[in-house]
């Protein structure tokens, strides 16, 4: 009989942010039901402080570093990078989330536990190190998204968005999961170091293993929507309620790539001249379909959900350029990214009122001299999301850029910065909107913003200013976080 395996204490603490997000998420379900409505706005704080803690569990772990049971989950400088980013999506979504959720009246407890639980799915998603941890976290931020999708439930919008997702979502789920039995199929293993290690020895038939990668790049893909299986955040994103839109589109996305770089760049790397081509190929079609799709849209969440999809594009073209510092340019991407695209939902979930009945570009027709401060930042934030200098977005692009000329992928640069080009028009219609056009019923009618929306959008702004400025305090880390397993 086999003595009883207990975890080293060391262990627990390299997930201590998922274990204190999971505490805080179970508390909150059950103060929920003992609290009265008029307490259940403290559970929205309550969330906050359990995020600041689980970023102080994120260094505390960083710090003891390491494999963690068994090898199944290893926290390195790359998973604690992004940890760190996906908890403080968290943060600045629930910021955000105050004022919208008492305007539906849904302040309910459930939405914090739901945000706190699908951001310990992808924290494991970024720490993982064995393809059963990765659907495991998957499924984790998956199902909570899904569920938060359809948050407002007596809104047809909301139901039409969660029903899309969650049956995409589970189609594409159910590829990851094919990929997964064909490589173990083909090595035996679903731990991704023996896994390279295994393709590394030649013995493994390389159209298996090259099958499983397709296999398993299909449901990466939908995640962090990649054409051609983008299809569905356009409508996702537009039905669901503006803080959850936020949420869908930097949090899990991150996590979604951090894990689809570890993956490939890890168990995948022997074959690595079997799937670049299609990663570039997949990278220049999502970067075109996302931008002239975006063109023609009205409503400004399609406008951000088709730029949000040919983000992914440009951080596929640093995957694909298959270096360290390729690896460097989509971490300091996507930290940008984070910060433009929350911010840019804050003014949405501000400025569309009850309903979300604003939500057209010609909504914000002078908002300029309505708001002219909520106007300034948003207009930092399409500038950063246009590559305008001093600003993340445009140190993001640089990077980007830079690692494909790096792997002589200059074609692929040189497309990458037309479609920039493209990207800058329907940015700028937002603004000539907003500055030149007559202010319209929407912009007479917009009340004050909420602290909660003021520190969301004034945080997200310093965050773009600061990484265009200096752009060293975070890329340093991600350099040096780059060489996997450091």
């Amino acid at each position: 009989m086999h003595a009883s395996y207990m975890p080293p204490l060391a262990d627990y603490v390299r997930v201590l942010p998922e274990l204190i997000l999971t505490v805080a998420g179970t508390l909150i379900m059950l103060l929920e039901v003992l609290m009265g409505k008029r307490s259940r706005a403290i559970l929205g704080y309550f969330s906050l402080l359990a995020l600041l803690a689980a970023v102080w569990g994120s260094v505390i772990a960083f710090e003891t570093g390491g494999p963690a049971f068994g090898g199944l989950l290893i926290v390195d400088g790359y998973a604690s990078f992004f940890r760190v980013l996906v908890i403080a999506v968290g943060i600045l979504v629930i910021l955000q989330s105050f004022n919208y959720l008492d305007r539906e009246k849904a302040n309910h407890g459930e939405y914090y536990a739901l945000i706190l639980f699908s951001i310990v799915g992808q924290c494991v998603m970024a720490s993982a190190n064995e393809l059963i941890m990765v659907f495991i976290g998957l499924e984790i931020s998956s199902i909570a998204t899904y569920v938060l999708a359809d948050f407002l439930r007596d809104d047809r919008r909301n139901n039409e968005s969660s029903i899309k997702y969650f049956l995409l979502g589970s189609f594409a789920t159910a590829f990851l999961l094919y990929g997964i039995a064909w490589i173990y199929g083909a090595t035996a293993t679903t731990s991704l170091p023996a896994i390279r290690a295994a393709l590394e020895t030649g013995r493994v038939s390389i159209t298996l293993a090259s099958m499983a990668a397709a296999l398993m790049f299909v449901g990466f893909a939908f995640k962090v929507s990649a054409v051609p299986f983008q299809i569905w955040a356009p409508d996702v994103y537009q039905g669901a309620p503006a803080p959850v839109a936020a949420f869908m589109s930097a949090g899990p996305k991150a996590a979604a790539f951090a894990v689809f770089v570890r993956v490939f760049m890890t168990a995948f790397d022997p074959i690595v001249s079997r799937w670049e081509p299609f990663l570039w190929g997949s990278a220049l079609l999502t970067m075109i379909v996302g931008n002239f799709a975006a063109l023609t849209q009205q409503n400004i969440k399609r406008m951000l959900a088709y730029s949000s999809i040919a983000h992914a594009g440009y951080i596929m073209v640093a995957i694909a350029a298959h270096s360290e510092i390729g690896i460097a340019a989509v971490m300091f991407y996507l930290a940008a990214y984070a910060f433009m695209q929350v911010g840019a939902f804050a003014v949405i979930s501000y400025f569309a009122r009850q309903g979300e009945r604003y939500v057209n570009v010609d909504d914000l027709a002078g908002l300029g001299w309505r708001q002219p401060v909520i106007a300034a930042l948003f207009t930092v934030l399409l500038l950063s999301f246009i590559g305008v200098p001093l600003t993340a977005g445009f140190f993001g692009k640089f990077y980007i850029f830079k690692a494909a000329l790096d792997a002589n992928l200059v074609w692929l640069a040189v497309l990458g910065l037309l479609n920039s080009a493209v990207a800058a028009y329907y940015y700028l219609r937002v603004l000539v909107v907003m500055y030149f056009r007559e202010p319209g019923e929407a912009s007479d009618t917009v009340a004050a913003p909420t602290f909660g929306i003021q520190l969301a959008l004034g945080a997200s702004v310093a965050g773009t200013l600061v990484l265009g400025i200096y752009p060293s305090l975070l890329l340093n880390f991600a350099t040096y976080s780059s060489q996997l397993g450091r």
